[in-house]
């Protein structure tokens, strides 16, 4: 079994998101990166969130522009483009904007505090 890859996404659009979720930044994991043949991850969010009276605790994420791959997210220096789909009547909707990263394992300070 592959270890599911732990990512933050921040969400540029639209423009008025934090507004309504209260959050850009979401944090979530997925086990779809180990299939190189997956051109869409699909992204449990560790804290879901409320958009337009519709609960979102996943999200799936492609890549923003044509002939791109989700792959390149490791190789990105910051983050990595994707347009960002919410589950919506046993379909997907496309309905933001973002950028992927992969998120690194905090690590503890030996005074108990993280970095």
């Amino acid at each position: 079994m592959t270890t599911p890859a732990k990512v933050r996404i921040f969400v540029t659009e639209p423009w008025d998101f934090e507004r309504i979720t209260g959050t850009t930044e979401l944090t979530g994991s997925t086990s779809d990166h180990a299939d190189p043949d997956n051109e869409e991850w699909e992204v449990h969010l560790d804290s879901g969130f409320e958009y337009h009276g519709l609960q979102v605790d996943r999200l799936l994420a492609g890549p923003r522009y044509v002939g791109e791959h989700l792959l390149r997210m490791f190789d990105a220096v910051t983050a990595f483009p994707v347009r960002l789909a919410h589950p919506q009547d046993d379909d997907w909707h496309y309905a933001f904007i973002g950028m992927i990263s992969p998120r690194p394992e905090r690590e503890e300070m030996e005074d108990g505090n993280s970095i």
